[in-house]
């Protein structure tokens, strides 16, 4: 028994049947003024050119949400969207939540209403009293027991109407107000951008500071436990050029993160490609540029990526081949892009390719479905990435 009488207890219960009697607030003051049955269809059709304003929607959601979803913060209370109508599709399902939500909450009225009189109808009958236009009082010889019995399933009709209609109009709230499909997809994106980031975030700080640290770590015990003066003075040195390596690293990681708070639109793509042509050419790199293809074309997140991939791959031929030449192709052919970096290999070769950064781009170019190739090829060292566009 208690767990049926839960729901009673819970705040959303009651703020779902205010949700509801706030739509018929002003088709009711307009039939305090002049009764008639007309007054509903005016009210429904007046609704109408209502859903072709953008901010309704908003105020319809934050509606939706502070009162159907109560204290809520899960999925559910997400699915509600607050942002203005940016469809005729969005504008539609609008419309359609307005007229139900005037439907339902009409009916809803109505139906409490009746059962509230109903119930003090039965209050003044049991105490003998008669109203002008109420009920005449018991009968002598009705049993008593009838009164408490209707009055039961009075409070029952009542308890099942006001869940009932709270849980139906919350069901067409997250069908009506819910996400678009265009706005499902600007959802994905920007989670598949967040997710993106803070895997690249967490590979390089473990890579790049957790080396650091333990280079740190070991060459001071090395050195307290050798107590020769000049072995401490190459370890400190060592310590020194480690640590301002990572500082470097953890100032462009902090980069990244404050630049993931930006909308994932704002953030550069390979049409911003020059940007990093110019960073390069400054530091004394002679950067050849061959771009084909149409590259506006490429979806948000394929060329965000591919800007990020271009990025790495300057940043390691600056890196570990220095101010050398570097020749870049940036092509969007039969639904490929493809990303070709090459630049001659420097007098100490990176070797194997096991970087963080060479890393990361196999990673990137992974996820995207596409494939990354890293390594020696004809004298030179290169990077070749093909990614999926379609």
């Amino acid at each position: 028994m208690p767990r049926l009488l839960r729901p009673f207890t819970r705040a959303v219960t009651y703020t779902r049947l205010l949700h509801l009697c706030v739509a018929v607030v002003w088709p009711a003051m307009l039939i305090f003024v002049k009764e008639a049955w007309w007054i509903w269809p005016v009210a429904a059709v007046v609704l109408l050119p209502a859903a072709l304003v953008p901010a309704v929607r908003t105020v319809e959601g934050l509606q939706a949400r502070l009162l159907l979803m109560g204290r809520s913060h899960d999925d559910r209370a997400a699915g509600i969207v607050v942002a203005p109508s940016a469809t005729w599709g969005d504008r539609g399902r609008l419309a359609v939540w307005l007229q139900a939500r005037l439907l339902l909450g009409s009916l809803t009225a109505a139906a409490v209403s009746r059962l509230v009189f109903a119930l003090w109808d039965m209050a003044w009958s049991v105490f003998g009293a008669r109203r002008p236009d109420g009920p005449p009082p018991l009968p002598e010889g009705a049993l008593w027991w009838h009164v408490p019995l209707v009055a039961l399933l009075l409070l029952v009709l009542l308890a099942v109407t006001v869940l009932a209609a709270g849980r139906l109009i919350t069901a067409l709230a997250l069908r009506l107000l819910g996400p678009s499909p265009a706005e499902r997809i600007a959802a994905l994106e920007e989670r598949t951008e967040r997710l993106l980031e803070r895997t690249r975030i967490a590979r390089e700080l473990h890579d790049s500071i957790g080396h650091a640290l333990t280079v740190a770590v070991v060459q001071a015990g090395a050195a307290r436990a050798a107590g020769d003066p000049a072995f401490t003075e190459r370890a400190l040195g060592a310590i020194e050029e480690t640590g301002r390596a990572a500082l470097e690293d953890l100032e462009r990681v902090l980069a990244v993160l404050r630049e993931s708070e930006r909308p994932p639109g704002t953030r550069p793509a390979l049409t911003d490609a020059g940007r990093l042509l110019a960073s390069a050419r400054a530091s004394g790199t002679e950067v050849d540029l061959d771009m084909s293809g149409p590259l506006e074309s490429v979806p948000g997140p394929v060329s965000r990526e591919g800007y990020r991939i271009l990025q790495e791959a300057l940043t390691n031929v600056l890196r570990h081949a220095g101010p050398v030449p570097a020749r870049v192709r940036v092509a969007v052919e039969d639904g490929t892009l493809t990303l070709d970096v090459r630049n001659a290999l420097a007098a100490g070769p990176p070797g194997s390719g096991g970087g963080s950064g060479l890393r990361g781009i196999r990673e990137r170019a992974a996820l995207l479905g596409g494939r990354a190739r890293t390594g020696p090829a004809a004298g030179e060292w290169r990077v070749h990435v093909e990614l999926p566009v379609r």
